[in-house]
């Protein structure tokens, strides 16, 4: 087998040999000692956006509680020498069912954001969504992916001359995808921020693909870094637009050649809706708990989602992934790829410090990156073997793990 085959294995492994020597893991390998060691390395705002959710934040309890309603039943001696877990979306293969999940204003938890966690995404070559709301320009970023696939998450301005220009960059930058978040007509009620009255765009973070844009600096009567509050009050006017409805789907695919993806559904009826106005497929989410405190858990809402339009469209998950198991689960409930979102961030915010010192190991660049992919591909040593001849991951999730609820 190759490397590329085998390199769960090879890093538990790893990590045995080195206890010989005494050395353990550097980044915690457990996820609540993970989120506990990067939450203790984040000043109390960048927390309270990493961590926080909306209201009492039941939504995001109940994302994680969710995976728990669901067990593994393993099948036995089905001949997993021979591993493939790659997958395909939109005519392209992922070597992993896993991508980044879009998450912005990276740079506040490490100065080096989405590209440290695109070198990351490189080396490991795993999929990354970029966030609209970047630290980092979509063309930054691209560079630093190289050839790894990516695809661009849009929030919808309603300057339609600067979602044109976004569109346009993304597919110029080599983006393959558009993933058009529809749950945050409006940014939820989420207390952390609130008490530490803390927006980082307000700071200029997150801002970036705004002001690299000239659709948007036409707006301003100065330069973005001249007058920094007037540049983040442009931004909060042309930041998402609460008009939109299901009819204006139609503009999005006549300015873009690219697959368009709904992300933030929650019923079979959206679904089907979206596939009605033109989506090439949908992504099961709810903002990871960040937007509507109460609602429904987005594991809950998979197979319905899936049972609706899995057999015609491409169904992506992501909120509450913590660990391999929940990726497993996710996927043999039919999900075609799974997006990771906090574990990753955590990764990079744990790392970051201590990439800043010297090491006899590796470079700080490299440091920083290895601990994103640590915290985002932990899953793949313990992940369900998929055939090389199956068409697809759902299939073959669904033929050799079954699942029972309790």
């Amino acid at each position: 087998m190759s490397d590329e085959e085998t390199r769960g294995r090879s890093r538990v492994t790893e990590i045995y040999v080195n206890g010989l020597a005494e050395v353990t893991p550097d980044v915690p390998v457990g996820f609540e000692e993970l989120e506990r060691a990067a939450l203790d390395a984040m000043d109390e705002k960048a927390l309270g956006y990493v961590k926080g959710s909306a209201g009492g934040e039941r939504t995001a309890a109940n994302n994680e509680a969710a995976f728990d309603r669901w067990r593994i039943e393993p099948e036995m001696l089905k001949g997993v020498e021979s591993r493939d877990l790659s997958v395909e979306a939109f005519g392209t293969e992922f070597d992993v069912p896993v991508m980044l999940a879009p998450i912005g204003c990276q740079s506040i938890v490490h100065e080096d954001g989405e590209l440290a966690s695109a070198r990351a995404a490189a080396a490991q070559d795993v999929p990354m969504c970029l966030s609209t709301v970047s630290s980092y320009a979509m063309e930054e970023v691209a560079d630093e992916l190289g050839d790894t696939p990516r695809w661009f998450q849009f929030y919808w301005s309603p300057d339609r001359d600067l979602a044109a220009s976004f569109l346009d960059r993304a597919e110029d930058a080599g983006y393959e995808a558009v993933v058009v978040t529809v749950d945050t007509p409006l940014v939820g009620w989420r207390p952390r921020d609130l008490e530490n009255a803390y927006l980082p765009y307000l700071e200029g973070v997150g801002i970036a693909n705004y002001t690299s844009d000239d659709a948007f600096v036409d707006r301003l009567d100065h330069a973005p870094e001249e007058n920094t509050l007037a540049t983040a009050q442009a931004f909060l006017d042309t930041f998402g637009d609460a008009s939109l409805t299901w009819d204006d789907l139609d503009w999005l695919h006549d300015n873009t050649d690219l697959p368009v993806v709904v992300k933030g559904i929650l019923s079979a009826a959206d679904a089907r809706r979206a596939l009605e106005h033109g989506a090439d497929g949908v992504v099961v989410s709810n903002h990871g708990g960040r937007q509507v405190d109460g609602s429904v858990a987005a594991l809950e809402a998979l197979p319905r989602v899936v049972d609706e339009v899995g057999d015609e469209a491409f169904v992506g998950f992501d909120s509450g992934v913590r660990r391999g198991a929940d990726a497993l689960k996710a996927l043999a409930l039919g999900a075609d790829l799974v997006l990771l979102g906090r574990p990753y961030v955590y990764g990079l915010a744990l790392e970051g410090p201590r990439a800043s010192r010297p090491s006899s190991r590796t470079s700080s660049r490299t440091s920083t990156s290895r601990s994103a992919w640590r915290a985002t591909t932990r899953w793949r040593a313990s992940t369900a073997t998929r055939s090389p001849t199956s068409p697809s991951s759902r299939k073959v999730c669904r033929a050799l793990t079954s699942l029972n609820k309790d």
